[in-house]
């Protein structure tokens, strides 16, 4: 594992416990170079509720590129409509020991726009 991937990891444990802490469901944040992912956790951290990321058709259909900040945003109002539609309205936003900018950042605004509160 890389030094830059460990110290991701490191920081993303201690947002993690702290969320653990609190018993709240959670709204989970994955990127890499070509695609972005979410995931809304119980608060026990052991079933996904919803899920939505570049990859699903319905995105993929609206997109020429899934790494970038429009489809950051696409698949925030994506994950904020199927946890409306399984009842969950507020979550705890885990943004996996990455910076909030850029793609993270345009994810959970389109999240919140959507009608998520965290």
């Amino acid at each position: 594992m890389s030094e830059k991937n460990f110290a991701r990891l490191r920081r993303a444990r201690q947002t993690r416990l702290k969320i653990r802490e609190l018993e709240v469901v959670r709204l989970t944040v994955h990127r890499t170079n070509c695609h972005i992912y979410a995931q809304i956790s119980s608060s026990a951290g052991d079933k996904v509720l919803a899920a939505a990321s570049t990859l699903d058709k319905e995105v993929r259909a609206q997109l020429k590129n899934g790494g970038n900040v429009k489809a950051a945003e696409i698949v925030g109002t994506r994950i904020a409509e199927k946890a409306k539609s399984a009842g969950i309205e507020k979550v705890a936003f885990d943004r996996a020991g990455y910076k909030f900018h850029g793609r993270v950042k345009a994810l959970a605004e389109a999240a919140r726009a959507g009608g998520l509160k965290f």
